[in-house]
């Protein structure tokens, strides 16, 4: 108490009257306090009922209704409680999650998550399932006119685990397929086209075609699927096993001349935007993705699967997917093909980067995605779009939300608003071996230090073989 009671200032120390006045002027200064309190608390309750008056009138909100029952329920709390409740409710609303939509060749979409051909959009049930789950766009499995050629085989799918192979308990990290493109009649598919765009007018159907090497036929089917109010096309030159005796699929992805050729009847007969899906069974992807765009494609979608013997049984001694105790090379997907996918998304955006204007024209990712963290490096590769398909077919149609969730988990984590923040910022930092040598050396003579790992092949040494990798490994 002595420490501001007896001080009256006048060095005299009775602190008898000049106390008493001090003690006076304490009160004063708490009554002070008090009133301002209950003003700034005055003030907050104003500020929250005139939040709770907005919301109530439901400005920019799509659902109304909810707000009357929130509006009750606020008022059932204590003044004070409920002043803290609006001010955290405030706080949250003024803060905008990432945007995740694209416009990709005028087509805009929610999100950049794409059903890739194949079973997932075989028909208008699961195509119908996927727009109901938040998919951005579907792509349908791939048409063509004469679906009675078209003749599929069961079991027409081999797995591959990590581990030992066969084990119910590994890791699926591997797929591969032997199925054709659709064998339901191409009537019935245009129906369900027709049906899907009438009942979701506002979301992306994209028609995957295919055909033999004949311009008539070409042009037919572009006609027929561009009348059932398609958003865009993508053209198949890129099935392994896509009957390569008929001159469909992988056999036209890999002939650069007749690709040429096809993309030219494609593209001077369509009038939605095209988009041609790259086969990666070739020495260089870039070639054929070169020649799809300077001949009218504003789009690429890279890659379709891999070529591919998913294994052979130790047991029967017969290949996988065994079909009456014989097999044909398949498709190879999932997670274990993407870093192969990563690298020809690279080299294809890097193409286009220099010898045409990313903003004309789209790149779509597809290879083993899983994940939101597995879509971010397609996209950071130049990607707008990504394509799943087996994902799909292993997790389901409600994949997409976890897919949406940890993409913009990533967003956030980097400060990145929309797709576009960061799309393409990680191709600059991809380079030639001879320019890493050049950019090492010279980082050693900046830093004056040793370079991590071995200097060269005479420094490797049998015993501590193990470690000596471990020193040149970044991750």
């Amino acid at each position: 108490m002595d420490g501001w009671m007896d001080d009256d200032g006048d060095g005299d120390g009775d602190g008898d009257g000049d106390g008493q006045l001090l003690v006076s002027k304490k009160v004063d200064e708490l009554r002070s306090y008090s009133y301002a309190y209950k003003k700034i608390q005055s003030l907050c309750l104003h500020i929250s009922m005139a939040s709770l008056h907005l919301t109530k009138v439901g400005l920019g909100h799509p659902n109304r209704n909810s707000f009357p029952d929130l509006a009750i329920t606020r008022r059932a709390y204590p003044p004070t409680r409920s002043t803290r409740v609006a001010f955290k409710v405030l706080a949250s609303s003024s803060q905008t999650e990432p945007d995740l939509s694209v416009c990709v060749n005028g087509i805009h979409m929610p999100n950049p998550f794409v059903i890739g051909s194949g079973p997932p959009g075989t028909n208008y049930t699961v195509m119908k399932r996927a727009f109901d789950e938040g998919w951005g766009a579907v792509i349908a499995k791939t048409v063509s006119l004469d679906a009675a050629k078209v003749i599929n085989v069961t079991p027409r799918y081999a797995r591959l685990r990590a581990g030992a192979n066969g084990s119910a308990k590994g890791q699926i990290i591997g797929w591969e397929n032997i199925e054709l493109i659709s064998d339901r009649p191409l009537e019935t598919m245009l129906k369900e086209f027709t049906q899907l765009k009438k009942e979701y007018p506002d979301r992306i159907l994209i028609a995957s075609i295919m055909e033999e090497y004949k311009k008539a036929d070409w042009e037919e089917l572009i006609d027929r699927v561009e009348q059932t109010g398609i958003d865009a096309i993508e053209v198949n030159f890129s099935c392994p096993h896509g009957m390569p005796e008929r001159k469909m699929g992988m056999a036209i992805g890999q002939d650069c001349a007749l690709l040429e050729e096809v993309c030219g009847w494609i593209n001077a007969k369509a009038t939605v935007p095209v988009w041609a899906k790259m086969t990666p069974n070739i020495t260089d992807i870039t070639m054929p993705a070169r020649l799809a765009l300077s001949t009218g494609c504003e789009g690429i979608s890279a890659i379709n699967t891999i070529q591919s013997v998913m294994g052979i049984s130790l047991d029967t001694l017969r290949p996988e997917p065994c079909v009456e105790g014989y097999s044909t090379p398949g498709g190879y997907s999932c997670k274990a093909v993407r870093p192969i996918a990563l690298a020809k998304v690279m080299n294809i955006a890097k193409m286009m980067n220099s010898e045409f204007n990313m903003k004309d024209y789209s790149l779509s990712g597809i290879g083993g995605v899983e994940t939101g963290g597995d879509a971010a490096e397609f996209i950071l590769l130049g990607a707008n779009t990504v394509q799943v398909c087996t994902g799909v077919m292993m997790h389901g149609y409600g994949l997409v939300k976890k897919l949406c969730a940890e993409l913009k988990d990533f967003m956030n984590k980097h400060n990145f608003k929309t797709i576009e923040d960061f799309r393409g910022a990680s191709l600059p930092y991809f380079t030639t071996h001879t320019d890493l040598v050049r950019r090492q050396q010279e980082a050693i003579q900046q830093r004056k230090a040793v370079k991590k790992g071995l200097g060269s092949d005479k420094d490797w040494t049998g015993d501590g073989f193990v470690k000596e990798t471990e020193s040149m490994v970044s991750n």
